[in-house]
């Protein structure tokens, strides 16, 4: 289909911090370990020098941990056992020990609600360094813990890298761990994944706000960077409605002789997903949009969006609970995952 003139895709690059969303916008055939522990799906990937230039993502482990809920209870303590499995394996993969110092960094604006996780696991990190500066009596298991909130460059007129650097040189932690805010492009993995990666992090890449990497290259110590996606560009989720609605049309045309008061939307989502309508379907629900490809038409919707200044962050009405809720799940699991012991006052 031609429709007037080329779009230039390098111009329309899909927005994520996720490499799974970035293997699934590729379309890319790399390996992934996926196990599925109930509602709760882990996928682990290993980006090597060959699909590091294939999906511009840097060499390392990269684990995303996928889930429904995070505001029941019960699911929310199931996620958190699942977090602290995964996190100690990365620490036992790149070689930290039980007593190695750290150091946790929580990346974001604290006064954005959307960008304020890194601070508010920050409030609930069991802090433990200044008892070993002043010689008390730390049980076995406990390692010596800071943190710290930086604040964004906007408001400290400092590249976070930089103030993470200066830390490093005066109180030598063995590693380091940033939490931090990102941006996804499926409307799905929003506030329900959580990435777990060893290549570190660079803070606003997924909004288009580059700030200088945080990684071992940089501030010379290993980085472990957790974020969970809370923001979405507005082209995403009109890409994804249509999408959606190409799924329910296929959905009610082979239910369409069932009684209505029989017709179940109950989990909804799974009954459509694998679900999508013929080209030629496509064209009757939606004319010329419905013959592009799934690039194309996403591409078409990021220039009109983009022209007009429409391309909007956008996050959910009750990001103030689900940041609550998440920023707990996190602080609890990395509390669990670098303590094994007890602090005696």
């Amino acid at each position: 289909m031609n429709v007037g003139h080329e779009i230039d895709l390098k111009k329309c690059e899909i927005r994520t911090d996720l490499v799974l969303d970035t293997i699934e916008n590729n379309s890319s055939d790399i390996d992934k370990h996926v196990n599925s522990y109930g509602s709760i799906k882990v996928t682990k990937v290993n980006v090597d020098s060959e699909s590091s230039i294939l999906l511009n993502k840097k060499e390392g482990n990269y684990v995303t941990i996928e889930f429904k809920d995070v505001t029941d209870t019960e699911n929310r303590n199931k996620l958190e056992d699942i977090f602290v499995k995964e996190f100690r394996e990365i620490l036992k993969d790149i070689g930290i020990k039980d007593d190695d110092v750290c150091l946790v960094v929580g990346l974001g604006n604290k006064d954005s609600t959307p960008d304020s996780l890194g601070p508010k696991v920050i409030k609930n990190i069991l802090v433990t360094s200044h008892l070993f500066a002043l010689k008390e009596d730390v049980s076995k298991g406990i390692r010596s813990v800071s943190a710290i909130s930086p604040g964004v460059m906007a408001n400290t007129g400092i590249e976070t890298v930089d103030i993470i650097t200066s830390i490093i040189k005066m109180f030598n932690p063995s590693f380091v761990i940033a939490i931090d805010a990102l941006a996804a492009s499926s409307i799905d993995r929003i506030n329900k994944s959580i990435q777990i990666t060893d290549t570190g992090i660079h803070p606003g890449s997924g909004v288009g706000n580059q700030r200088k990497e945080i990684s071992f290259s940089t501030i010379g110590v290993p980085v472990i960077a957790i974020g969970v996606p809370t923001v979405v560009e507005s082209s995403i989720i009109v890409y994804d409605t249509i999408e959606y609605l190409f799924k329910h049309i296929s959905y009610i045309k082979d239910n369409a002789n069932k009684n209505k008061f029989i017709f179940n939307r109950h989990n909804y989502l799974e009954k459509i997903k694998d679900r999508n309508l013929s080209l030629a379907d496509k064209k009757n629900v939606s004319g010329l949009l419905g013959e592009l490809s799934e690039q194309d038409r996403h591409a078409l919707i990021y220039e009109v969006l983009n022209s007009l200044d429409y391309n909007f962050i956008v996050t959910p009405k009750e990001i103030d609970f689900l940041i609550d809720k998440l920023s707990n799940v996190l602080s609890c699991g990395i509390n669990k995952a670098l303590h094994n012991g007890e602090v005696s006052n």
